[in-house]
């Protein structure tokens, strides 16, 4: 009786340890963070110099920050042809503006075209899904918002390039290091 009182609480007690190992095991990493290193290596296995990567990357920001939606990526791998640069690194470029950053970065560019042109025009952000709908709002409108994109669209497009060289020739020299 005594040996199985020994064996029960051996168990329980092993069981208690084994659960508490599990609960103590480090957490797998989130989907956003397994999606950045791979990003990351993609970056750093992209072939060229860092200048030609740098400059597909810049021309990709600047065409990213037009309202030309669905255009945005054939513009900058356009773009990046023309300037001789990396046309994936452009792409991935233009994801600067997305459905979740649309609104705000096309606030600030009119704000910034409206600044420059000493324009009255209000921003009007419903219901601006496509380059139709865009047009409806007329030319002022329009010539307000496409002068704040180009002047932040060059302002981001440089620098982009100046920090995207830095980053992509420090994370090589680090990755030769070792």
């Amino acid at each position: 009786m005594l040996n199985n009182l020994q064996q029960i609480s051996h168990k329980l007690l092993s069981n208690l340890t084994t659960k508490k190992s599990r609960l103590n095991r480090p957490q797998q990493p989130k989907w956003w963070y397994r999606y950045g290193r791979y990003l990351y290596w993609c970056l750093l296995r992209m072939r060229g110099t860092p200048e030609y990567i740098a400059r597909g990357l810049a021309v990709g920001v600047f065409a990213g920050l037009f309202p030309i939606f669905g255009f945005q990526t054939i513009v900058g791998v356009a773009l990046a042809t023309l300037l001789q640069g990396h046309k994936i690194a452009a792409a991935a470029g233009t994801w600067v503006s997305n459905p979740l950053t649309y609104v705000p970065i096309y606030a600030i560019n009119f704000q910034v075209g409206r600044l420059l042109l000493n324009s009255q025009e209000e921003f009007v952000s419903e219901n601006i899904i496509s380059f139709s709908e865009l047009m409806e709002y007329g030319t002022q409108f329009v010539a307000t918002l496409f002068l704040g994109c180009l002047v932040m669209g060059l302002i981001c497009g440089i620098s982009s390039y100046f920090i995207g060289l830095k980053l992509i020739s420090s994370w090589r020299s680090d990755r030769q290091r070792n």
